[in-house]
């Protein structure tokens, strides 16, 4: 099973999102303003990438006009070519007809007004000589037309029907002269061009500045507050009573402090950006779809609509192979590590066959439900993919059928190929915000959760003070109750004396409650009833501070911090010289290894192999040396060495008990023989005390038992 402490697990979700979410964003009221301007920002940019196609879609069109042959000015061409024929045809047959007295001029004024097809039925079938006399030229958009030029285009005109004249624009514009030419040829509109790009590019640096900017303030927010919840978190920890960290693993408080904050960084800074900037932009790809043609829009919905049904079908059925793999993948990590650190059990006791099969089973599981899930989620991004491919395939046909019926322009394609790409990726990118909601969910509630935790009692009250150079050194324990809880009590009415410069040595067998003596004496914990008297003050009279000033502890598990040799002797002492510290080292006979090193002082060294356990020990000895206060507590601080290393230990401890009231915790009694009263402890209660001597000399007494224990051969 997965171990306890570790990162959390991904898809975690949040017991109470909603007072969860709401209790974040109260903690984030310093930086309240700001995240408004950036959803608002996200918002905007997301507003301006909707508009942006349909402002793209009237560049297109402007463009497209541009290219093509200008089909209007055909007919505008004509008219002024047949109105120009008509009124000097109709002069020439007027004067005509009075010469030879035909007709009279009321009768040309009727065949002007009401006979103008017949006249042009008439005109066409002259001939070009005969057109040539009567035509004359023409000025249209400042470019003059010849009389041989009009005689042309009638003629090419003519022997065209006029779905002809509309549908193959090109194929007549080549055969045009060039002065009709000219003013029927493509032209592009620069200015319409220039204007409608400039607005264009507009919307979109605005757009990217808006996001550019966003991203700016959201990323500045989520480090700000990481930031912030680390520091509260170490002010925290060092407010934290003893008990919650003995009733919590530590890599669960680490992970805390790292990978739920990085989340909660990483996913605020994300995700809710990203919802409110994928929400608008479905929303807004909707609208402007349908405002731009709802024909087309009603296209591209209803082709990605089918799409949208199998991605979330499944969605739904891969949501359980996720969560199966999450569950296989932790109890394969557990057994590995069980079957690796238990490796010589293991051997000694032939158990690889029975490991490899419950490996092979395990292992089988997590393979298929990881095939599975792996499969079904693999068919996302082709699916989404035909969704896409689909939705443009539907507005590219319906959009063709819709611009031969002339109900819409070919910008208004160009424009929903991008309306589609806006409407379909923000579905996915919501799941994926509301997702990362969740997970930041989880890992908030965890945080707040360790920061709701009750915190060590006030001492703004306390006025006591135990100043440590002038202490004489007595400690008194008075009739001490304690116990975790009502129904563990460890302590039972335990009372004790240890005069200044005594070496008290505490032993008992395991559970007795000698380590609780100690963290009571510390005061990482209170007691619950009774006194404990440092120089006749009660401890809880005195700060925490002030008791840890008072006290050097030398403890079983060895602590280096990663740097120099000097750093970790003189730990939080600033005034101390190298001087100091290698007269220090002398004495605990650490000197030589010291100049053994590269470096000597300035040598790195840290909490790994690098130097044995030993040489750790002697380097802790020498700190708590250079601290210098008036009592000692060392606790098993022999018990991971070898005997040779401990009798190096021994005289080390010896030198640093010279002069202060030593509490030595111990369960080598050979250590302790020379100590000046031993406090025998069993149950939480003192049951003998005395020397080593008087200790030994009681019949069938409880420490000469213990004693005689440690060389019995069964």
């Amino acid at each position: 099973m997965p171990r306890p402490g570790g990162p959390m697990k991904v898809g975690e979700k949040s017991k109470d999102f909603k007072g969860t979410m709401i209790k974040l964003f109260r903690s984030l009221n310093k930086w309240k303003s700001l995240v408004v301007v950036s959803l608002l920002l996200a918002l905007f940019s997301a507003l301006l990438s909707t508009i942006a196609p349909n402002r793209l879609s009237k560049l297109t069109d402007v463009i497209s006009e541009g290219i093509r042959p200008n089909a209007s000015k055909i007919q505008e061409i004509s008219k002024e070519i047949y109105s120009n024929a008509m009124r000097n045809y109709v002069a020439y047959i007027t004067s005509v007809e009075d010469d030879f007295n035909i007709i009279n001029s009321d009768k040309n004024k009727a065949i002007v007004d009401s006979e103008t097809g017949e006249l042009i039925k008439e005109f066409n079938k002259l001939s070009d000589n005969e057109k040539a006399r009567i035509l004359k030229d023409i000025e249209i958009d400042g470019i003059t037309i010849s009389v041989k030029d009009q005689i042309k285009y009638l003629g090419i005109v003519n022997s065209m029907d006029d779905s002809m004249v509309t549908d193959d624009l090109l194929v007549l514009l080549d055969k045009l002269p060039k002065s009709i030419k000219t003013l029927i040829e493509p032209k592009m509109n620069m200015s319409k061009v220039k204007q409608r790009a400039l607005v264009l590019a507009i919307i979109y640096i605005i757009s990217s500045l808006f996001g550019y900017v966003q991203a700016y303030i959201m990323a500045t927010i989520s480090n700000n507050y990481a930031k912030k919840l680390r520091s509260d978190i170490s002010n925290k920890i060092n407010r934290l009573p003893l008990r919650y960290f003995d009733n919590h693993e530590t890599g669960d408080i680490l992970s805390r402090v790292t990978n739920d904050v990085d989340s909660i960084a990483m996913n605020m800074n994300q995700s809710l950006a990203t919802l409110v900037s994928s929400s608008t932009l479905f929303l807004g790809s909707i609208v402007m779809m349908f405002i731009t043609n709802y024909i087309m829009a009603l296209t591209a919905i209803a082709a990605s609509f089918f799409g949208f049904i199998g991605s979330f079908i499944l969605l739904g059925k891969s949501q359980k192979y996720f969560t199966q793999r999450q569950e296989e993948l932790g109890n394969i990590n557990g057994h590995i590590e069980e079957t690796f650190s238990g490796h010589n059990v293991v051997k000694v006791y032939n158990g690889e066959s029975e490991a490899l099969a419950e490996f092979d089973r395990i292992n089988e599981k997590l393979y298929n439900c990881n095939k599975k899930s792996q499969f079904i989620s693999g068919v996302m991004q082709p699916l989404m993919g035909f969704v896409g491919n689909f939705g443009y395939v539907a507005v590219c046909v319906v959009g063709a059928i819709l611009v031969m019926k002339n109900k819409t322009s070919f910008g208004t394609i160009v424009a929903f190929m991008i309306y589609v790409r806006l409407f379909t990726n923000p579905l996915s990118q919501i799941a994926q915000s509301l997702t990362g909601l969740q997970s930041t969910a989880a890992a908030a509630e965890r945080v707040f959760d360790f920061m709701d935790e009750e915190e060590l009692s006030d001492q703004s009250h306390i006025t006591g003070y135990v100043d440590g150079d002038i202490v004489d050194g007595n400690i008194e324990f008075k009739n001490v109750h304690f116990g975790y809880n009502e129904d563990r009590v460890i302590i039972n009415n335990f009372s004790a004396k240890a005069k200044s410069g005594q070496k008290i040595a505490i032993v008992g067998p395991t559970g007795a409650g000698k380590t609780t003596m100690v963290n009571l004496l510390m005061k990482f914990y209170d007691i619950n009833s009774g006194e404990i008297l440092i120089d006749g003050v009660p401890t809880s009279n005195l700060t925490r501070e002030n008791i840890h000033q008072l006290f050097i502890m030398v403890l079983q598990d060895t602590w280096l911090f990663d740097g120099t040799v000097r750093d970790n002797i003189k730990f939080n002492k600033a005034n101390i010289t190298d001087e100091e510290i290698w007269q220090v080292c002398k004495v605990v006979g650490i000197d030589h290894f010291i100049k053994t090193l590269p470096g000597g002082l300035d040598s790195n060294v840290g909490d790994n192999d690098s130097i044995s356990q030993g040489q750790k020990q002697l380097i802790t000895i020498a700190r708590g040396m250079v601290e210098d206060a008036p009592f000692l507590i060392l606790d098993e601080a022999t018990s991971n060495v070898d005997t040779r290393t401990e009798e190096l230990v021994q005289k080390a401890m010896d030198k640093l008990m010279e002069g202060r009231t030593s509490f030595i915790i111990a369960h080598r009694l050979s250590t302790i023989k020379n100590a000046d009263l031993i406090l025998v402890m069993n149950n939480g209660n003192i049951v003998e005390q005395g020397t080593h001597e008087e200790l030994m000399k009681k019949k069938n007494g409880f420490y000469a038992n213990l004693y005689n224990s440690q060389f019995e051969i069964n």
